[in-house]
């Protein structure tokens, strides 16, 4: 169709009579198919597959890119198949007797009658009876509810009215309903049916009423009695002994301590010691609890009384719960003298003294105190023994004590939740004054802290206070008798079983019946 422009040169025509050669046909048709389809290659390259729909918002191709995501969401949704059964025929042909087979195998839940099994048809030796007999006597267990009443526990039971306010009246002359735990068992024994009333009589009734008492009802003669049986208590402590590991709570748990005794025992050895440091595998702890049992087999966990550290046979603490407040003093500094500087609550030190850009005014002043960061509500003590001058609300402080020393000295205790001293009270060191709060300007839990001396504020870690455990001499020796009774206890004596021994073979008889038996 094209020739070379040599050739066309060389024709009679020259360049028009080359160009005159070719049709008008061939002149749009030629190039028209190739452009088209190289036009579209260059509009799709340029056009973006997946554009960002956070960007150019209102533009024509986020609207265009909106339009195609919404049409293969309602593409996704059309073909989604739904979630109801398909019917499939069984691979083998199922008869009513085989079916019958299959049921008779199966294990059916309670909730859908659990009716399988084979079935026994009855044979000529089963002889229907027109009516069952009742039974003459009944044993149900119920449970005392929060808020119940023995005679409402009975009427829910079917026991008779009457019967339910005797039992009410006799019960309650030993331990009133009040002083009667929520889920109590008891146990009861109902008679003979009567079917003008519907309801039983109450033949027996037990009951654990305290920890060292069970009662019961009895009937004799007609009449509804009530019987008290004693329960032998022991309230020898337990005391639990092991070897710190790599964890003391987890060196505690391994030995079977109970976990709230390991709570009090981490809580008061870390008001005396830092747990982070002074407690080191191999050290050797020692925890005495209070503790409650039963011959008829319960058990109560009490108080932690004492807390004990050891480190190679030396003493690192020896704590023991003493006065109303149920405080724990160290054995070491009781009726001594102590000099130091005293933390005021079990913490970290989150802002020392001196200018800093205060965290809610925005600008530079003078901190005049130390901030402790401490758990919300744990106790603050006093440092040393004071008056306390005062005692509420003090602006930015919120909550605020303020302690005088004598001799020049005072300390503040400021942003409490809670405040447990009264103005004009004499406190001692170590005293709880307090608790750890947020009030006034605050960004959080802490306890700010303040000297002064004659008036004028210093630095808190700076100071150094005196403690002396000021006590007379009754209570000193019976602080120290009750240590020492409580460090004699023999530990895992607590488990010892309450069954009375058997007398060892070869032993004089203690008794006369005994004797006369030889």
């Amino acid at each position: 169709m094209f020739k070379p422009r040599e050739v066309l040169e060389a024709g009679h025509g020259g360049l028009a009579t080359g160009a005159a050669a070719l049709s008008r046909a061939q002149a749009i048709a030629a190039p028209s198919r190739p452009w088209r389809l190289a036009q579209l290659r260059e509009r799709l390259a340029a056009l973006e597959q997946a554009p960002d729909l956070a960007e150019d918002i209102g533009s024509a191709q986020w609207f265009r890119a909106l339009g195609t995501m919404l049409a293969l969401i309602v593409l996704a949704l059309a073909f989604t198949p739904d979630f109801s059964s398909v019917t499939a025929p069984p691979a083998m042909r199922i008869d009513d007797a085989a079916r019958d087979e299959f049921r008779s195998q199966m294990i059916l839940p309670l909730a859908l009658g659990a009716d399988s099994g084979r079935r026994m048809a009855p044979g000529a030796a089963v002889v229907p009876i027109a009516q069952a007999p009742e039974r003459a006597q009944i044993q149900l267990a119920a449970s005392f509810g929060q808020g119940d009443s023995i005679a409402a526990m009975l009427t829910r039971a079917g026991v008779s009215s009457g019967d339910a306010r005797r039992a009410e009246m006799l019960l309650a002359g030993v331990v009133p309903p009040g002083q009667i735990a929520p889920g109590t068992q008891v146990d009861l024994t109902l008679g003979q049916h009567d079917p003008a009333s519907g309801a039983r009589p109450l033949e027996r009734l037990a009951m654990r009423a305290r920890f060292d008492l069970d009662l019961s009802l009895v009937r004799v003669g007609g009449v509804l009695t009530l019987q008290r049986h004693a329960l032998a208590v022991d309230t020898t402590p337990l005391r639990i002994r092991g070897t710190v590991g790599t964890s003391l709570y987890l060196s505690a748990r391994a030995t079977g301590a109970p976990i709230e005794a390991i709570q009090q025992y981490l809580q008061a050895i870390d008001q005396h010691l830092s747990l982070d440091s002074a407690i080191e595998p191999g050290d050797t702890f020692d925890i005495v609890v209070a503790y409650k049992r039963s011959a008829g087999g319960e058990t109560q966990v009490g108080d932690l009384l004492f807390a004990g550290l050891e480190h190679d046979g030396k003493a690192k603490a020896q704590l023991l719960r003493w006065g109303s407040e149920g405080q724990f003093f160290e054995a070491s500094g009781m009726g001594q003298q102590r000099t130091g500087m005293f933390m005021p609550v079990v913490g970290r030190v989150t802002s020392t003294f001196g200018a800093r850009r205060h965290p809610i005014l925005g600008y530079t002043r003078m901190h005049a105190g130390v901030d402790f960061g401490a758990a919300y509500g744990s106790p603050i003590y006093a440092v040393g023994d004071g008056v306390v001058s005062f005692a509420g609300w003090h602006g930015g402080h919120g909550n605020y004590v303020r302690l005088d020393h004598g001799g020049g000295f005072g300390t503040g205790y400021g942003h409490m939740s809670r405040i447990a001293v009264a103005a004009g009270t004499r406190v001692r060191g170590g005293q709880v004054i307090g608790y750890v709060g947020s009030t006034g300007l605050s960004t959080g839990p802490h306890l700010h802290y303040e000297v002064y001396r004659n008036g004028t504020p210093v630095n808190p870690l700076t100071v150094a206070f005196t403690i002396t455990q000021q006590v007379d001499a009754h209570e000193l020796a019976a602080f120290r008798a009750r240590l020492a009774q409580l460090k004699a206890v023999t530990p895992g004596a607590a488990m010892a079983s309450l069954a009375p021994r058997q007398a060892a073979p070869g032993m004089t008889p203690q008794r006369e019946i005994d004797r006369l038996g030889n």
